[in-house]
């Protein structure tokens, strides 16, 4: 039953950003980061952390789940250490998946041309 959640729970997720794509003027940037900002919402209000509760992996990995981990941190070091761990705790804890996609996108840019 777990995989059918998530299927479900991710499945909607992309097809809300694909109306959204579909059917306004907004580019797949501001899609990217309007879905970041809604799970840093969510989060903030420990919404989200309950679907991915509900929905396992159909919550945490599209890209909502980043803006949730971004919130979650910094709520977490603001409580230890104030204003300070408000920035470095999200970077904390988001630390692997940024640096991956830095990696990942420096030897992509190396070993491809750009058409432009």
């Amino acid at each position: 039953m777990m995989y059918l959640k998530a299927f479900l729970v991710g499945g909607l997720i992309c097809l809300l950003a694909q109306l959204i794509l579909d059917n306004s003027k907004y580019s797949p940037g501001h899609v990217l980061s309007g879905f970041t900002v809604a799970g840093g919402v969510l989060g903030g209000l420990g919404l989200y952390d309950r679907l991915i509760a509900w929905a396992g992996a159909g919550a945490t990995v599209p890209i909502s789940s980043f803006g949730n981990a971004l919130v979650k941190g910094a709520l977490q070091e603001a409580g230890d250490r104030g204003l300070v761990g408000v920035m470095t705790g999200m970077f904390h804890t988001t630390s692997a998946g940024i640096t991956a996609a830095i990696v990942f996108a420096f030897f992509t840019a190396v070993a491809f041309n750009p058409k432009s």
